[in-house]
This record gives C-alpha cells, structure tokens and sequence, in this order.
C-alpha cells in the first residue's frame, strides 16, 4: 500500500531515485540561503545574516498583514518552504488585512524590530527585501499585491521587475 507520493527524477548514468526528505530540506536550505544572500547583497550586510532574517521575517509579516487573506496565501504558495514557515509564523487570521494607509506606518513595524540597531533604515530594508521578492515570485504576484497595497507603498518596491532581475544577474 501506498503512503504518499513519489517523487522521481533521472541522475545521470542512473535509473530513477526516489526523493528523499533530506533532498528536500537540502533543497529549501538552499533556496532561502539564497534569498538571505541576496538581502546580505542588497543592504551591504555580508557579515550579519542574522540581520538579513530578522528584515526578511519583519518585512514578510508586516505585508502579509496588510494583504487579504486570499492574497496572503497566494503569496505564501510561492515562497521556500522554509521562508514560508517564517511567514506564517504567529499569523492570526483576526483584524486582517490591516487598514494602515501611509508609508511611516508600515514602515514602523521594521524601524521597531530595529529598534536596538541605529545604522539600520527602515526604508532600505523593506526596499532589499521587496527586490528579493520581486526577484524571485511570479511577476503576476507582484502586481496583485502592489493592486491591494496603498499607492503610498507602492514606491518601495522595484520599478519594474526587469531591474529586480537584471541587478540580480549583475550580481
């Protein structure tokens, strides 16, 4: 009897192997060793990963808070496993979306995760984080987000995805 599915691909010179669950997990790793990279790149922050986790966390929580349940799990569906259990972690579904309208508002959730940091800008971490986003989820994703954000917040993220991944490819 069958527990669960299968996965299957071809190595080279080899028959067909199973996917294991380390081959999972070594997979996600890697995906979100690379978006925590990139926010390093970004922000000039090569020597603190754990600032890059604490801006990619406070930046996700804070959009995902201010996105319809619908859009938030849209969002949700298209990040690494791992990064995914981060965003949703400690989500209630209760007072969402929430109704802030202006820029300072939402970009005081990162300035008090930061608060002990004082050469850290708020607006430059939700901007690096927001051009990973960008970078690496559907274009489609981007848009129906930036439809349900305030246009005031709309000026965070990348112009046009093109520069989000043509910087990432100059990188």
């Amino acid at each position: 009897m069958k527990t669960g599915p299968g996965y299957r691909y071809k190595l080279a010179g080899s028959g067909a192997r199973r996917k294991t669950s380390h081959d999972v997990f070594d997979g996600t790793l890697q995906k979100t060793q690379i978006w925590l990279n990139d926010i390093m790149t970004e922000l000039d922050w090569q020597e603190h990963p754990h600032k890059a986790y604490l801006a990619l966390r406070t930046v996700l929580h804070a959009l995902r808070d201010r996105l319809t349940i619908e859009e938030a799990v849209q969002l949700g569906a298209q990040l690494p496993m791992l990064v995914r259990g981060l965003y949703y972690e400690g989500w209630t579904l209760k007072g969402k979306p929430r109704k802030e309208r202006h820029k300072e508002d939402f970009l005081a959730h990162i300035k008090d995760a930061f608060k002990d940091d004082f050469t850290s800008r708020p607006e430059s971490i939700v901007r690096a984080v927001f051009k990973v986003l960008a970078r690496h989820t559907s274009e489609g994703e981007i848009d129906d987000i930036k439809h349900i954000l305030p246009k005031a917040l709309h000026e965070l993220w990348p112009s046009k995805r093109g520069t989000a991944v043509a910087s990432m490819r100059q990188q």
